[in-house]
């Protein structure tokens, strides 16, 4: 893929923490021409020790190419963007030189209002749909660790036709390691993730355990399946109903008997970390309302969340 602006195929990777940093590493363990973009605390562990993913017996060391905020002097063709929606605003300003005329951005956020973000400020023909299926997180090390073998990244157009700039981003962000496709309906996809996101998300937080915890006390069976109905509902009424199969897979996931799987924001709530509670949960129950969807367990878990954010924010 050429850009015009003599940058080849340069793929920036703006964050490099669970997410980023997983798919990242894979681009750049399968040579491709990868720099993160991190902070200058993640730039020192990264410096010290390098890009480690771990986990699941796999143990990968890479030497990663680093930027920092104001050091980026040309486009890149494609730019991963990998952040927390808390850190939209500021990553959207840090990333604005490296998008030129011919570069795709690829957003890993969760939910939708970042799609309106981006396009604002550098074009909806500049943005891709993105949504990845990993679960990962980051250790007291700074290392990736893999908690379970699924590894997938789906990407389309939002206006859901296929096009040459599809594909050659589809091949460029192909790698050992996980599932590289593309899809008509990208925003649909994202929706379906959404409601899975905020399904265990509620669950984990609001019951306070694991799956297997929550599901293995009385009545914890039944609150999974409560709280899916209500996204579910939300989704269907916004135009993207969820097929039986998925529904399907999501109950028997929030129901696994001795599970031992939790949701990202709930592992950020026990480290007493801020969560992205208005981007994930606050959006999807303001849509509720305004699609007269009720949703008495998402609104309790939303609450529940913003509690945690305001103490967090005071504590700093």
């Amino acid at each position: 893929m050429d850009t015009g602006q003599g940058t080849g195929n340069r793929i920036l990777v703006v964050g490099a923490g669970a997410t980023g940093g997983f798919f990242g590493g894979r681009l750049a363990a399968a040579g491709r021409d990868v720099t993160f973009l991190v902070r200058p605390h993640r730039a020192a562990t990264l410096g010290e020790r390098g890009l480690r993913i771990t986990g699941l017996g796999e143990r990968t060391l890479i030497e990663p190419r680093l930027i920092g905020a104001g050091e980026i002097t040309q486009p890149y063709d494609v730019v991963l963007l990998s952040v927390k929606a808390t850190g939209l605003a500021q990553a959207i300003e840090d990333v604005a030189p490296a998008v030129g005329r011919g570069t795709s951005i690829v957003p890993f956020l969760n939910g939708m209002a970042h799609l309106d973000a981006l396009n604002a400020r550098f074009g909806a023909e500049s943005v891709l749909g993105g949504v990845v299926k990993v679960a990962t997180t980051v250790d007291a090390d700074g290392d990736v660790v893999r908690l379970a073998p699924m590894a997938e990244l789906t990407i389309g157009e939002q206006h859901g036709q296929p096009s040459q700039r599809l594909r050659e981003v589809c091949g460029l962000l192909s790698a050992p390691g996980f599932e590289t496709a593309v899809t008509a309906d990208i925003i649909t996809a994202m929706w379906h993730k959404w409601v899975f996101i905020v399904t265990v998300g509620a669950l984990t937080c609001l019951a306070r355990g694991s799956v297997g915890e929550i599901v293995g006390v009385p009545g914890g069976a039944r609150l999974g399946p409560g709280i899916l109905a209500e996204a579910a509902a939300v989704s269907a009424a916004a135009g993207h109903p969820l097929p039986a199969g998925e529904l399907d897979w999501i109950t028997e996931m929030v129901t696994r008997r001795g599970s031992d799987f939790t949701s990202s924001t709930y592992r950020d709530v026990v480290a007493g970390q801020s969560t992205e509670v208005e981007h994930v949960f606050g959006d999807l129950v303001g849509r509720a309302r305004a699609l007269s969807v009720d949703t008495p367990l998402l609104d309790l878990a939303t609450l529940q969340l913003r509690v945690h954010q305001h103490r967090t924010a005071t504590a700093l």
